[in-house]
């Protein structure tokens, strides 16, 4: 039997967040949704079947995109993180290594085909 690919989509812009998670959920992955960085974490505490956090770098609340990126990677190394931004250029020494970066606006098969690479 196939396991599904768990994504946390980590995105303050509710259409945003509804956008790609539905782009992802259709493209054959189980998507689960944060709208900050705080819910992200307590999202990872009580579902250890994730595979890959997707988040944005601006986002309100205790911290960013980028610090929950650390923070993922300190303490579920095995999670694969991808990174995006509209407004940030983020140079590949801010995100965790083995993370990939991409820019708003971003398609989902490219973001679909990065997680497939990550987690293969």
């Amino acid at each position: 039997m196939l396991t599904l690919i768990t994504v946390l989509v980590v995105e303050d812009e509710p259409l945003v967040r509804m956008d790609i998670s539905d782009q992802l959920q259709d493209l054959g992955f189980k998507v689960l949704e944060a709208a900050h960085a705080d819910e992200a974490i307590n999202m990872l505490m009580a579902n250890l079947d994730i595979h890959v956090v997707f988040t944005d770098v601006d986002m309100p609340g205790s911290m960013d995109g980028l610090k929950l990126a650390a923070a993922v990677r300190k303490r579920w190394p095995p999670i694969k993180i991808i990174v995006a931004s509209g407004h940030r250029r983020v140079q590949l020494d801010d995100i965790p290594a083995e993370s990939r970066f991409f820019s708003k606006p971003y398609l989902a098969r490219e973001i679909a085909s990065a997680i497939r690479e990550m987690t293969a």
